[in-house]
């Protein structure tokens, strides 16, 4: 192709306390201490300042926690609340260690008592770092390796499972908290803990080296376009501008790589749609925070064990046509429900939303032919086109940089058709500043100048100056 220029549901807890003593723990004091020399002191000083360092067990944990989950009905917890169950536990281990004459402190008591409520209610071991606002990503390599991402870089924890069983544990506690599965023979799931956090879960055999857990967390953050630009993800302009396409009733598509922030982005674009709107939104893994009163969210199913009863994407695209929504906003397009999605914003539904996975504005551009042909492979090339270039108004291109960083570095406008090929123009970009090489990406926003042809439709929203202002170089 060439291109012109112009109530979320609890997790389970263990049903069951463990028959067997549980296996001897992993992290022991030792072990621990071992893990913490291999960290950088930087890094150290990060984890025990964000309170994720690696909880040192007792040598009596095992004891201890067996007689806990050995006393305690864990299924009727559910009923009760955190606190009255963390007393519970907590006189348990008291009486332990008193009968059993245990050399354990009164600090080591408190953190068995965590482990175990981490284990009884929540995702075990990396509880706390779901808590921990600097930690992005956590990544569960089997028992023994936890890294996280923070500011854009990965971080190796101390932190640690006691075994494969007991991730396993986590990961279908987890599926089974929105009525999925995972085990053998289904061994791959994506589904939400109860806070928002993405979750993506692949067990053995598929996962050679024992079950592995990715987390993508949710943002307590109230993200915005303009905190977004003092952040450095853009500059005020291309914020004022991208928050009129919004207003405006743009169809706007978010294109980046894996862990770029479109999420974040279509999230703070969603903030201007306006209050007296139907929003239908649908996704694999409901992520999306909308603040709108009248939104119906949508999610897809899987196939059953045998294989029937999934519920794509497309189809829910489908049935959101006839839910007469105002606007239609798609996670993440990713196949052929593209052409439905093409299909909805060129049949009234101005303001549609979605994002995908390309590296520029071109590809993002090839991406969606290529799974336009994967519906309907009989259209034709130009026909595709032409769909495309109707439906799409802006591709907002976004970038991890190799800092860590995330930056929005293009604002490009789609300009109809010149024959067989789809006219673009650039609104802004992001210009790297070669002479200034080194550990953090520096550079500038810029703004091509050129008018927007959307700026007859912020005409008719009142918003025609503003924009016009923001174009300014």
């Amino acid at each position: 192709m060439r291109f012109g220029r112009r109530k979320p549901v609890p997790l389970r807890p263990e049903t069951e306390a463990p028959a067997d003593p549980a296996p001897a723990p992993r992290n022991d004091p030792a072990e621990a201490t071992a893990e913490l020399k291999k960290l950088t002191p930087r890094k150290v000083g990060k984890a025990r300042k964000s309170g994720s360092t690696a909880i040192v067990r007792s040598a009596h944990y095992a004891t201890v926690r067996q007689a806990v989950f050995g006393t305690i009905d864990v299924s009727s917890a559910l009923s009760r609340s955190h606190a009255e169950v963390r007393r519970e536990v907590e006189t348990i281990i008291n009486e332990v260690v008193a009968a059993e004459n245990l050399p354990v402190t009164q600090t080591e008591q408190k953190q068995m008592a965590q482990e175990i409520l981490h284990d009884m209610f929540g995702v075990g071991p990396i509880e706390p770092l779901l808590a921990d606002e600097t930690v992005s990503d956590i990544m569960v390599n089997g028992p023994d390796q936890i890294y996280v991402e923070r500011h854009g870089r990965l971080e190796l924890t101390p932190l640690k499972f006691r075994d494969n069983a007991h991730v396993m544990n986590v990961a279908q506690r987890i599926a089974s908290s929105i009525g999925r599965r995972v085990d053998e023979s289904s061994p791959m799931v994506d589904a939400r803990l109860p806070d928002g956090s993405r979750v993506n879960v692949i067990l053995p055999p598929l996962a050679i080296d024992g079950a592995a857990i990715s987390i993508r967390k949710f943002s307590r953050k109230d993200l915005t376009l303009p905190r977004l630009a003092a952040g450095g993800s853009m500059s005020q302009a291309m914020a004022k501008v991208m928050g009129i396409a919004a207003s405006c009733r743009l169809n706007i598509v978010v294109s980046g790589g894996t862990g770029s922030g479109k999420t974040t982005l279509l999230n703070a674009l969603s903030r201007y749609i306006s209050e007296r709107e139907r929003i239908v939104t649908i996704e694999d893994a409901a992520e999306l925070q909308l603040q709108q009163p009248h939104v119906v969210r949508l999610e897809t199913r899987p196939p059953s064990i045998e294989g029937t009863g999934a519920v794509t994407q497309g189809d829910l695209v489908r049935n959101a046509l006839r839910m007469r929504p105002d606007r239609i906003i798609l996670g993440e397009t990713r196949g052929a429900e593209a052409f439905d999605v093409l299909q909805a914003m060129n049949t009234g539904h101005d303001g549609s939303m979605t994002t995908l996975h390309a590296n520029n504005p071109r590809d993002a551009l090839i991406r969606l032919e290529s799974m336009v042909m994967m519906s309907n492979g009989n259209l034709p090339l130009y026909s595709i086109r032409r769909q495309i270039a109707s439906a799409v108004h802006l591709i907002i291109q976004i970038e991890r940089m190799r800092d860590g960083s995330r930056r929005v570095t293009s604002i490009t406008e789609l300009a109809g058709m010149e024959g067989d090929v789809i006219v673009t123009q650039e609104l802004f970009q992001f210009s790297y500043d070669a002479t200034a090489f080194g550990d953090e990406v520096k550079g500038s926003y810029e703004s091509t100048g050129l008018r927007p042809l959307f700026a007859d439709r912020a005409r008719y929203y009142g918003m025609e100056t503003a924009l016009l202002e923001a174009m300014r170089p």
